[in-house]
């Protein structure tokens, strides 16, 4: 990978990426700037997590002119919370430029979008409803932009945008750079390209540099009933520093983090029917560490782009490959690795087959932690704690506490009491999730794995050989004790099937 500095760069930009983390450029980043900065047309074919917002922010900052008024770039983006966080990140890499960028999306009062767009913006980041509505009101002009980019285009082909979308390019002027970045390349895709770009580069990420090489991929084969004190289980021995757990129906969100917080977790969900400024408060409260859990559906999780997510926990497998591979890039981000956990009901193993086919990669199978080994998970973090203590040195206030201690107890006892204050024990307490029904049994494309019947061969059994807890260590970071306060476990009561709301 190529340094920024080697990318032709000015320094004012180079000094915002230095702030913002950045030292060298992810494959997408080095191809898509060299090309962005000649002027050329770009596809870029890349799966989120691979750094593509500032593959093309960065170009757009360099050929910005602060001092002409008008929109120069227009990004398309499918959903508000990826307009919010592509508007956001663009905004750091030209911080000392001081480019105008405004996001336009739906659910927010329209009115403040226009006497926003009469401060003249330079960027305009949206999605393509309201870009749309704008054009048409005459209150976004877009006769003097330069640069459109279409981020995540086969997103907004499958949630129904095509038409927009060629309205939109339609309206344009015929002279200027366009970028298109999408993960797959269907034929609608491809007819866009073929429309409304010249002689595009193509910059396309390498199968071994996809964002799911670097992620451990396990599955827990379990009954539907036994799957939320499972997770629970799994919580306390993985420690994970910030995790999103994917729920198939808006129900199942609301059910799981109202049962995590019962439990004492940290966790909140995010779904379609939830108001934007509660979505967006979810989102804030992730992003700063204040949540550790987020609980999503597939719809609200799309353009997620949030640092930091080691774990994702699939409670519900999804129905298509495409979606698996969606939700396991929320981790493994920009080369770090990442741990992705599947449920699996017998019935559905022919999901998880065909999810092994599409990522040509097996899936580990996992054994339960039993409630023994998710205490000791706890006692470990504890343990993990005060160890960090003692590492600040910062005992003197309470020495003499500490010798008075051990006048009159044991050494032993008295660390063993302290490590014990610190270990939130499990509890039964009682918690209610809705059993859905699983997945229609499907079969994979290989005859010899066809859909699950009895036993899984391999041992693919959660009681099976699979990745064990005896002696592993907690994921968590020492650092993250505190936040970790009330963790618990125990059991849960589920009542029967219901209707999808």
């Amino acid at each position: 990978m190529a340094n920024f500095s080697e990318l032709n760069i000015s320094e004012s930009t180079q000094r915002s990426l230095s702030k913002m983390g950045f030292e060298e450029a992810t494959p997408i980043q080095e191809g898509t700037v060299r090309f962005g900065m000649e002027g050329r047309d770009i596809i870029g074919q890349a799966q989120t997590g691979t750094g593509k917002t500032a593959a093309f922010g960065i170009p757009i900052i360099e050929k910005i002119d602060v001092r002409n008024p008008a929109v120069q770039a227009l990004i398309i983006a499918p959903t508000r919370e990826l307009a919010i966080q592509v508007s956001e990140e663009v905004y750091r890499i030209g911080a000392d430029k001081r480019a105008r960028i405004l996001s336009v999306y739906g659910g927010q009062e329209i009115g403040r979008q226009i006497r926003a767009l009469r401060n003249n913006p330079q960027i305009v980041v949206g999605t393509p409803g309201r870009i749309l509505d704008h054009i048409k009101r005459k209150t976004l002009k877009l006769d003097g932009v330069q640069t459109l980019v279409l981020d995540e285009a086969d997103e907004m082909l499958n949630m129904g945008f095509i038409e927009d979308i060629n309205t939109i390019l339609a309206s344009v002027p015929a002279e200027r750079q366009t970028l298109l970045f999408s993960a797959t390349m269907p034929g609608p895709i491809r007819k866009i390209a073929e429309t409304f770009m010249k002689n595009p580069e193509i910059v396309k990420i390498k199968s071994k540099e996809m964002t799911v090489e670097n992620i451990e991929q396990f599955f827990v084969k379990s009954q539907e009933r036994e799957k939320f004190d499972i997770l629970t289980r799994i919580l306390n021995v993985h420690q994970p520093e910030l995790a999103i757990v994917f729920g198939r129906t808006k129900r199942r969100v609301d059910e799981l983090s109202h049962a995590l917080s019962i439990r004492g977790y940290i966790a909140e969900g995010i779904h379609g029917d939830l108001t934007q400024a509660k979505r967006m408060s979810v989102l804030r409260q992730f992003k700063d560490n204040k949540i550790d859990i987020l609980v999503a559906t597939d719809v609200a999780a799309r353009g997620l782009d949030i640092s930091g997510v080691t774990h994702v926990y699939n409670f519900d497998i999804p129905q298509d490959p495409e979606s698996y591979v969606h939700r396991i890039g929320r981790t493994g981000r920009a080369g770090k690795s990442g741990v992705a956990v599947t449920f699996v009901t017998p019935r559905e193993m022919g999901y998880l087959r065909i999810v092994e086919e599409t990522t040509k990669k097996r899936m580990t199978p996992l054994n339960p932690p039993s409630s023994d080994e998710a205490l000791m998970g706890q006692q470990r973090l504890a343990v993990e704690s005060l160890i960090e203590i003692i590492g600040k040195n910062e005992l003197s206030d309470y020495g003499q506490l500490a010798s008075d201690l051990l006048e009159k107890y044991d050494a032993k006892d008295v660390v063993a009491a302290a490590i014990r204050s610190l270990t939130r024990e499990p509890n039964d307490a009682p918690v209610t999730i809705s059993e859905e029904r699983p997945l229609p049994s499907r079969r994979s494309s290989s005859s010899s794995r066809g859909g699950y019947k009895g036993k899984a061969s391999g041992g693919r059994s959660s009681g099976g050989g699979g990745r064990g807890y005896g002696g592993g260590g907690s994921r968590r970071s020492s650092g993250g004790g505190s936040r970790d306060g009330g963790r618990r476990d125990g059991g849960s009561r589920s009542r029967g099937p219901k209707s999808d709301s």
